[in-house]
């Protein structure tokens, strides 16, 4: 009985190191598949041809218009000039109206086909959805791929850029990097950036749109936080750089996204913030921005962008076709 009792004490201690190296196992290759946030790489901006150039080829649009969905509104199969993955897409009620509005040769509308999900990485059983390092990771990818292989063919286009939470992260994140001169494309290409609800909104970076809001982003009131798969980047270092004037933010007051409250999202408590942040996203107020007003004549964000837009656009300088 002595010598039983005597193995089992010296294999108490065995049993608590593998059950400690099987949690750092388990741990380690949760962060693994949910995936890490890359660091940002610049983007070589195409060196110019020789001579300065006074067209380019026929099928370049004199405008191209990038459009960056949000969670749960997109597809990585999804057509971009036609995006069907999602009917009720935020962004299509802005695209569309552009689309009819002007000729493809006048201005190209590409909404960018990516994931675009948020995984709740503390959910049991998991929800099977990419996390949100991997979605946003893919769609900063995709963006870029577009402005590099636009930039490079036709080197006289100008851009626009627009997106809607998950996609106005992404499409903030690229604005900082074009303005700082480490993006795909140059600086003085861009006419304009225009965000809705933002998850890194500083409150002081760019113009803000509509009625004034207190607090920042959830990315920037969580600014630290490094769960499996969830990557809270805090505010843009430098801001948006010489884009800054041509930056608009749209955020609703309410929307936890963009205006995070002091309470309930801290580090302090990371499983409850994780939560509401996940829970955010599907938040009336986020879904709310087709029928947000944002001005004293009613007109909506949704519609104010599209005037933005179709107002820069028209401005846009008609470049000679070779």
């Amino acid at each position: 009985m002595a010598n039983r009792t005597k193995k089992k004490r010296h294999l108490l201690p065995k049993l608590i190191a593998a059950a400690v190296v099987l949690g750092l196992v388990i741990v380690a290759a949760w962060y693994l598949l949910a995936g890490r946030l890359p660091d940002t790489v610049p983007s070589p901006v195409p060196e110019p041809g020789p001579g300065e150039q006074t067209s380019q080829p026929a099928d370049c649009a004199d405008v191209s218009v990038i459009a960056i969905p949000g969670t749960w509104e997109s597809s990585a199969t999804d057509d971009p000039y036609n995006p069907s993955a999602n009917p009720l897409s935020l962004m299509l009620n802005v695209t569309r109206p552009l689309q009819e509005q002007f000729e493809p040769g006048r201005a190209s509308v590409y909404t960018v086909p990516y994931v675009a999900q948020f995984s709740n990485p503390i959910a049991f059983p998991p929800d099977g959805q990419q996390s949100y390092n991997n979605s946003r990771t893919a769609g900063a990818a995709a963006a870029k791929a577009e402005l590099t292989r636009v930039s490079e063919h036709c080197p006289l286009t100008s851009y626009i850029l627009t997106g809607f939470s998950q996609g106005a992260v992404i499409a903030g994140d690229i604005a900082s990097e074009i303005g700082a001169g480490n993006g795909p494309v140059s600086a003085d290409k861009v006419l304009g950036v225009t965000l809705i609800a933002d998850g890194r909104r500083d409150g002081t970076s760019g113009q803000d749109v509509g009625p004034p809001v207190d607090g920042v982003g959830a990315e920037v009131a969580l600014g630290g936080l490094d769960f499996p798969g969830v990557t809270m980047t805090g505010a843009r270092a430098g801001g948006f750089g010489s884009l800054d004037s041509v930056v608009n933010q749209i955020c609703a007051p309410g929307d936890l996204i963009c205006t995070a409250p002091s309470e309930g999202l801290s580090l302090r408590n990371i499983p409850q913030s994780i939560g509401i942040l996940v829970g955010a996203a599907g938040n009336p107020v986020h879904a709310s921005y087709n029928t947000f007003v944002v001005d004293d004549s009613g007109t909506t964000t949704t519609q104010w962008t599209t005037q933005w837009a179709a107002g820069l656009i028209e401005q846009a300088p008609s470049i000679p076709h070779s």
